[in-house]
């Protein structure tokens, strides 16, 4: 991402302004109007992720707190964002800052999971929880209403765009969010096989995974050593939880994420696919209703003249 313009210099013939010259550096607190955008360069991000790679969770959280403004943290309240949140609660750093959750509210989790935010709630008293669910709709009557019964059968990739993309872009936009944690793991499998501690999006959002390295038992047993609230359908044969009609228990041995869209081609909800994907998508949806539209006005017309 480019910056927004180039760095200006005083020639020896110009005033200066010593209300508006400091030391002739740019900082956060200048009076300058023109600083450069922050960015990751490639070799930037190949440098970190191999420096951060050998870090424990709670170092990559440091640095994350110092060094990335209008940070958030993005959880379904799994066990790894579970482990994220006691983290932060716990970092002794000179200046604390709270990071915010937005969740997505789908209109589709688990009862379990709606209880477990009101434990969240309590334990966590000073983090806030920014809600999100799907447009002009706030329980599943209603969103069955607007787009259908059982959209996620119907029509899977709209299901996504509707209760978790939308919403998502909707987060990021208006709480101005420039990087967000994330609790995806390698271990869990799938497309996170070869996950990085930190990514960048298409849009230039900053996703960082402190928990990139550790498996599904460290993550465990970290819950049980600090009494961390977690879902109770764990205790029930699930390992990772979404919603309702998209989550079945897994058996031993298979994949963590095995009981999420099971019996189907798909590892994930579409929040951490690319961007481009879902607007392909939502072209396609368009052109589709303007075809539709065009038959049913044709076949309207033919009924007329006859």
């Amino acid at each position: 991402m480019p910056s927004r313009s180039s760095p200006v210099y005083e020639t020896e013939g110009m005033a200066m302004r010593d209300q508006d010259v400091e030391s002739g550096y740019a900082s956060g607190s200048s009076s300058e109007a023109s600083i450069p955008e922050v960015f990751f360069t490639k070799p930037h991000l190949t440098f970190l992720n191999r420096q951060l790679q050998n870090l424990e969770p709670q170092e990559i959280l440091r640095w994350c707190i110092t060094t990335l403004p209008s940070l958030y943290q993005t959880t379904a309240f799994g066990l790894t964002g579970l482990v994220t949140l006691d983290m932060l609660s716990k970092l002794k750093i000179p200046r604390p800052q709270n990071v915010d959750l937005i969740f997505l509210d789908t209109l589709h989790h688990f009862s379990e999971t709606l209880d477990l935010i009101e434990r969240v709630r309590k334990q966590y008293a000073l983090v806030n929880i920014h809600v999100y669910k799907p447009a002009g709709v706030e329980n599943s009557q209603e969103f069955s209403q607007s787009y259908g019964e059982r959209l996620w059968e119907t029509n899977d990739k709209l299901y996504d765009w509707v209760a978790k993309v939308e919403p998502a872009q909707r987060a990021y936009r208006e709480l101005q969010v420039n990087a967000v944690l994330t609790g995806r793991r390698r271990s869990q499998g799938g497309k996170r096989g070869d996950l990085d501690v930190i990514e960048v999006d298409e849009a230039g959002l900053i996703k960082v995974n402190p928990l990139a390295n550790w498996s599904f038992q460290q993550v465990q047993e970290y819950v049980k050593v600090n009494n961390v609230p977690y879902n109770e359908l764990l205790d029930r044969g699930y390992k990772s939880v979404g919603d309702w009609h998209s989550t079945q228990p897994i058996n031993e041995g298979e994949d963590e994420r095995a009981g999420r869209w099971k019996g189907q081609q798909k590892t994930e909800c579409g929040i951490h696919n690319p961007r481009s994907k879902f607007a392909q998508f939502l072209r396609a949806q368009e052109l589709k209703k303007q075809e539709e539209a065009l038959q049913h006005a044709l076949q309207s017309g033919l009924k007329i003249e006859s």
